[in-house]
C-alpha cells in the first residue's frame, strides 16, 4: 500500500497555533531562528519544543490536524512517546480538537481479501493502513482502546482445520503502525470482548480443541498483562459483550447450559469480581453497537426493526428500521458523532446506508449518509484521537 507522503518544510510557531512542520535538514525551527537538531531532541532531559515548556510544548503538538500524525511521529523519539501516551489523546480532549474516523474492515469485491480503510466524517478517505500483521484469521475481537485498535485472537484455517490462537496486536491510529501485544493466556475464538474503565475482557468462545469456554480474561494496558479472572457460570460462545455504567454485560450467542440461542445476560462487576445474570437478552444477534448508555442489536429473525436495551430498568423497545431493498439484507453497524449507522451486506445500488438519530424529532430520526465502504462492510469501529 502506498504510504504517508510528506511535504518538504513545515515550520512550528510557538505562539499555540502553528501549521505544518518537518524538515528534511532535520531541524526545527521557532519563530525566533533558534534551531535543535533532531538528535538534540532525542536527548533525556531536552525540551519537546525548544523555547516552550513542556506542557505548553504538548499542548502545541496537540492541536496539530489528525492526518499530520503519522509525519509528526517520525519527527523524534519524544514525539512519538507523547503521541502514544494516553495524555495525548487527553490533551486534545481538553483543547477540542479529537477528530471522529471510521474504520472499516472490508472484503474486496470478490469476498476473498479483507482491509482496512479509513474515512472521516465526510466520507472522504483519509489513509491506508498496513496489513495487519500475522497469518489471516476469522471470528477475531476487535476493540477499541486509549485511541488504539487492538486486534485478538481468532483462527487460522491449516489443512482445513481451525487453528485457535492467542496472538494480540494493536494498531495506532497517530502513527499508522501496528505492534505486538502479550499473547492471552488461552487460545479462543468466536468470544466476546470489550472495553470497560480502561481494561479489556475476552468472554467465553471455542478453545484449541474446539470446545467451548467458560473462561474470562482480563487486559490492562498499562503493564501489557492478560490475567485470567472468574470465569462465566456456563460456557458461551457466538455471544457479545458491552460495558455499562462500569460493568460488563455478556448477551447473545449458545451455551451448552441451554437449549438453543441464549437470553441469559451475564453481568461481571468488577468491583466485586463477581458475575450475576438476568433472563432479558436477545439471541440470534447480527449487529451491535453502544450509543449512549443504550445497547443497539438487530436480530437474525428480524432485520428491519432495532432492539435497544436500556441498561437502567433492563428493558428493550422496538423501532422500525426504514424499508430499502431486499427485506433479507442484514446489516452492519457503525457509530459517527452520536449517531448510529446501518451498512448494507449486500451491495446494490438501491441499498443506502442508514442513519438514525437517537436525539431527532420524532418521525426525523431517519436519513441516508454517504458514508460507505468501498466493499461488503465486515467490522467498524470509531476512533477518536
Amino acid at each position: 500500500m502506498p504510504g504517508f507522503v510528506v511535504g518538504k518544510k513545515r515550520f512550528i510557531k510557538s505562539n499555540m497555533c502553528f501549521t505544518n512542520f518537518v524538515n528534511q535538514d532535520k531541524s526545527i525551527r521557532t519563530q525566533s531562528d533558534h534551531s535543535l537538531t533532531i538528535e538534540a531532541l532525542d536527548e533525556e532531559g531536552s525540551p519537546i519544543l525548544p523555547g516552550l515548556p513542556d506542557d505548553v510544548a504538548k499542548y502545541c503538538l496537540a492541536l496539530v490536524p489528525r492526518s499530520n500524525f503519522p509525519a509528526m511521529g517520525g519527527v523524534c523519539k519524544r514525539w512519538r512517546l507523547f503521541m502514544q501516551s494516553k495524555e495525548f489523546v487527553m490533551v486534545r480532549k481538553l483543547a477540542g480538537v479529537l477528530e471522529e474516523w471510521l474504520y472499516f474492515l472490508t472484503n474486496d469485491s470478490e469476498g476473498r481479501e479483507s482491509h482496512w480503510e479509513v474515512m472521516d466524517c465526510l466520507g472522504n478517505k483519509c489513509l491506508s493502513i498496513p496489513p495487519m500483521p500475522g497469518p489471516e484469521k476469522a471470528s477475531f475481537g476487535v476493540v477499541v482502546l486509549n485511541g488504539k485498535l487492538i486486534i485478538m485472537a481468532g483462527y487460522s484455517a491449516i489443512d482445513g482445520v481451525a487453528v485457535a490462537s492467542a496472538e494480540v496486536y494493536q494498531y495506532d491510529s497517530c502513527l499508522n503502525s501496528w505492534s505486538r501485544l502479550s499473547n492471552m493466556n488461552v487460545a479462543r475464538f468466536d468470544f466476546a470482548c470489550a472495553e470497560v474503565n480502561g481494561l479489556v475482557y475476552i468472554v467465553g468462545g471455542h478453545g484449541a480443541d474446539g470446545n467451548s469456554l467458560s473462561s474470562v480474561e482480563m487486559y490492562d494496558p498499562d503493564t501489557d498483562k492478560w490475567t485470567l479472572i472468574e470465569s462465566l457460570r456456563r460456557p458461551r460462545w457466538g455471544c457479545f459483550a458491552c460495558g455499562f455504567e462500569s460493568k460488563l454485560y455478556v448477551m447473545g450467542g449458545r451455551s451448552s447450559f441451554t437449549i438453543g440461542n441464549s437470553k441469559f445476560v451475564d453481568i461481571y462487576n468488577p468491583e466485586k469480581h463477581s458475575w450475576c445474570d438476568i433472563k432479558n437478552g436477545c439471541v440470534m444477534v447480527t449487529a451491535h453497537a453502544v450509543l449512549g448508555n443504550k445497547l443497539f442489536c438487530t436480530e437474525w429473525k428480524n432485520q428491519r426493526k432495532l432492539s435497544i436495551f436500556s441498561p437502567e430498568d433492563n428493558s428493550w423497545t422496538m423501532v422500525p428500521v426504514p424499508m430499502t431493498g431486499s427485506l433479507s439484507v442484514g446489516f452492519q453497524f457503525g457509530i459517527l458523532d452520536g449517531k448510529l449507522l446501518l451498512f448494507p451486506l449486500e451491495k446494490e445500488p438501491t441499498n443506502q446506508t442508514l442513519l438514525y438519530d437517537p436525539n431527532a424529532a420524532l418521525g426525523s430520526e431517519w436519513q441516508t449518509s454517504n458514508i460507505r465502504p468501498s466493499g461488503l462492510c465486515l467490522c467498524s469501529v470509531t476512533i477518536k484521537a
